[in-house]
Formats: C-alpha cells, sequence, structure tokens
C-alpha cells in the first residue's frame, strides 16, 4: 500500500486547501488567496492525488466537502492555528503573561551570588516565568547552550568557547577565617610574598568541585595546608566560625559572610587572583525574543558599568 510522506507535501497545498473547505467555492478562495482559479484548481488536483480522495464535489453555489476533506480540515485548521500562534509569538515576549522555563547553568556560589536578588525582580517583572539552574560539565557547555539543554551560563568559565558572552562583575580570591583567629592579626601587618609565606602556618577547608580555588592553593604550595575537602560550599562558613579552618574563594562571596558577622578576609597576592565573572548564551538563541528578554533583565541588574 502506497502511503503518503509529509516530506511529499508541498505545505502551501494545505492552506490552499482550507481556504477552499472555509470559501465553500475555489473561485472565491482564489479571490481570497490573491490567485487565478485555475491555479487553485490546478493545486487541489496535487493535493486530490496525494490524499487520493476527491476532497471536493460540486454543490450548488460551489463546492462540497468530502468525509476525507472534513477529518482533514480538523487537523490541518489546527496546525495553521499553531504555526500562526508559533510565529505571532516569535515577534515578541510577553513578561505579565509567559510561564517560561529559563534552564541557568550555576555553581552553588553562582547560586548564592545571583539567585536572590534575580529571583526578586523577576517575581516583580514576570511573576509566572521559571527557572531552574542544572550545573552541566565545563567541558559541555558550549553544546549545552547551543542544544539549548540550558538558555545560560553564569561564571568564570575560560575554558567555554564559540559563546556570545558579557562581563557580569570583577572579583578576586581572598582567604576567609574567623573573626578571632589566632593569625589574623600577624596576617593584616603583613603584605607581598611574606603574606603568602605566612598562610603556610594556616589550615584550609575545600570544595572538591570549585577547581580554580584548588587550582590556587596548589599554585601557592598550600595543597598540604588542606585539612577537609568537602562537597558542599554552604556549609564553609560554618565550619570557618566553627574552627580555624581558613578557606580560598572568591571575595563577593566572603564580603557577604563578613556582613553577616563572625568572618573576616584577608587578601593575599595569589597569582592570577582576579577573574571575571560573565553570561554565556548561544549564537543560536542571539535574536530569540525570550531569551533577549531575559538577559536584559540580567544585565541591568549585574552587568560590570
Amino acid at each position: 500500500m502506497n502511503v503518503m510522506h509529509i516530506k511529499d507535501l508541498d505545505l502551501n497545498l494545505l492552506r490552499l486547501f482550507n481556504e477552499v473547505y472555509r470559501a465553500g467555492s475555489v473561485s472565491r478562495a482564489a479571490e481570497h488567496l490573491g490567485l487565478t482559479q485555475p491555479a487553485v484548481s490546478h493545486g487541489l488536483t496535487r493535493l486530490r492525488l496525494l490524499v487520493k480522495d476527491p476532497l471536493f464535489v460540486r454543490a450548488p453555489g460551489g463546492v462540497k466537502p468530502t468525509p476525507k476533506a472534513v477529518a482533514l480540515a480538523e487537523a490541518v485548521q489546527g496546525a495553521l492555528a499553531t504555526l500562526a500562534s508559533a510565529l505571532s509569538e516569535s515577534s515578541g515576549f510577553d513578561p505579565a503573561s509567559s510561564r517560561r522555563l529559563f534552564r541557568l547553568h550555576m555553581s552553588d556560589i553562582g547560586e548564592r551570588r545571583f539567585l536572590p536578588e534575580l529571583m526578586a525582580h523577576l517575581q516583580q517583572q514576570a511573576p509566572g516565568v521559571r527557572v531552574a539552574t542544572r550545573p552541566v560539565p565545563h567541558g559541555g557547555l558550549t553544546d549545552a547552550l547551543d542544544s539549548g539543554v540550558i538558555d545560560f551560563a553564569f561564571g568564570f568559565l575560560p575554558q567555554v568557547k564559540d559563546t556570545q558572552r558579557t562581563a557580569l562583575l570583577q572579583d578576586r580570591y581572598v582567604v576567609l577565617m574567623r573573626s578571632g583567629h589566632p593569625m589574623h592579626e600577624a596576617l593584616e601587618r603583613l603584605r607581598g610574598a611574606a603574606l603568602l609565606k605566612a598562610l603556610q602556618q594556616l589550615d584550609f577547608v575545600a570544595v572538591r568541585t570549585h577547581s580554580d580555588t584548588l587550582r590556587i592553593l596548589a599554585q601557592t604550595g598550600l595543597q598540604e595546608r588542606l585539612r577537609l575537602t568537602t562537597e558542599h560550599f554552604m556549609v564553609l562558613p560554618s565550619i570557618v566560625q566553627a574552627t580555624d579552618l581558613c578557606v580560598v574563594m572568591p571575595g563577593n562571596i566572603a564580603q557577604g559572610f563578613v556582613e553577616t558577622g563572625g568572618c573576616v578576609i584577608v587578601q593575599p597576592p595569589f597569582v592570577d587572583r582576579g577573574f571575571t565573572v560573565s553570561l554565556h548564551w548561544s549564537h543560536r538563541f542571539e535574536g530569540d525574543p525570550d531569551n533577549r528578554w531575559f538577559r536584559e533583565q540580567v544585565l541591568s541588574l549585574f552587568a560590570v558599568r
């Protein structure tokens, strides 16, 4: 049995068919479509051959659909309506009514830095919009952005290539320790190489997944002073406050812990201590209205000025 495949179909024939079905007349359909009556008749003939049905039969004042045409019309009208809706939506983004889900790559540090302010803003501007964080291995971020698995990536991601990006904030690595740490006052009086050398007297805690902080510990010869490695960032302030363990971390986040009390910051001259946190997105979605609206919100809140 011969079966018609969608690849065999000129989609313009469906629009032509729908107009004849609605008008009940080949001549009126031709007028509505801006075509000649022979052109519409020819199109119907092509569609009849594809679906193997007459589709319309002569009737007083025009044509009458066959049972096959009635069944086809429901599907065609639904498909055309869906297409029209999609094309309409693609011309803009309505934050007040959207229930769009945006998927973001963020580390746990990034979640703490960006999500509170971002979510407060979205609740005001787009109350139906949803956000989900979805960490992706750094080596797969470009493909994940290009395929739409995630919409945006936040972070210091120097290994991520071939994306659109813009800087959100400049930061540097610092050492966080508890207030009253026995070494704090001595470290405050030191500078440069003397301060780096004095760090050899400290013990450290680090998060296993934060490769950049582990790299700094290694560069500074402090890996032997690592006494605890954890899986989770949010436990670090409690550990620091309860012990003499210290942690290398971004200064922007460390400052938040200082402001809540119980911690102080030391700023050693680490090699490559400065870094830029950026927002990344795919070239493919540069012109997408949803993507453009969301990144405009992020940039209005966090972009380097």
